[in-house]
């Protein structure tokens, strides 16, 4: 409208204004785009910026920017048509989520399937924390403990313990050729946490981690709470 064209730019002229409400008449379509350039031609002509008839200009102006616009909406969908299927493509294959089992994946880490990277087993308790190391071939690269690097009575369980015999194992996987790696956590211990820290640490990458801790469903009654 004329007068909010007025509010929008104070310090222009009166067909300055028009050519911007024509400009903004542009990005709508089909009836309110000519209900709107139609009206706006008749303020533009009433308003006395140029000379002729009302009727005419609109229908002029009307043909026009309709005429264009459609062209500009069917070359737009042209050029973007090919770029919009590209990108589909694209957005097809990549996915943040590993593949599903048996499922083909194009991505590959140093050459190798997600299927043939070593998985590390990581089983935390509440007294000990355990890792093995194992090949897609089910073959055990590395099996290691906290009790296993020294670790003696109460130490066995801490994070600490946890986060240093990952780096051992980190360390000897390493020299046997392993550079990425899957993690399978079971369990709540205290070196859950510290133990994947660990193979990062110590030199592994690691590109997903599965938590595969069981849970029961109202299963075995639990232990009498311990009296203290």
């Amino acid at each position: 409208r004329h007068d909010i064209a007025r509010w929008v730019f104070p310090r222009k002229r009166r067909y300055v204004m028009a050519g911007s409400l024509v400009h903004f008449v542009l990005q709508s379509r089909g009836g309110v785009m000519q209900a709107l350039v139609r009206a706006a031609c008749q303020r533009f002509c009433v308003a006395g910026a140029v000379p002729c008839r009302a009727g005419a200009l609109s229908v002029a102006l009307e043909r026009n920017i309709q005429t264009g616009f459609e062209r500009l909406q069917i070359s737009t969908e042209n050029a973007s048509s090919p770029a919009t299927t590209t990108q589909s493509q694209r957005s097809k294959e990549f996915t943040i989520f590993p593949p599903v089992p048996g499922q083909e994946s194009p991505l590959r880490w140093a050459g190798k399937k997600f299927e043939e990277i070593p998985i590390v087993y990581i089983k935390a308790t509440y007294n000990n924390t355990h890792i093995q190391i194992k090949n897609h071939e089910d073959q055990t690269l590395v099996l290691t403990s906290c009790g296993t690097e020294g670790f003696k009575n109460s130490k066995k369980k801490s994070s600490v313990a946890a986060q240093t015999t990952a780096i051992s194992a980190a360390a000897k996987a390493t020299d046997k050729g392993v550079l990425h790696v899957r993690v399978v956590v079971k369990g709540l211990g205290p070196g859950r946490l510290a133990a994947i820290q660990g193979l990062t640490i110590g030199g592994l990458e690691v590109i997903s981690i599965t938590d595969n801790t069981p849970i029961p469903h109202n299963g075995c009654r639990p232990r009498k709470v311990r009296r203290l």
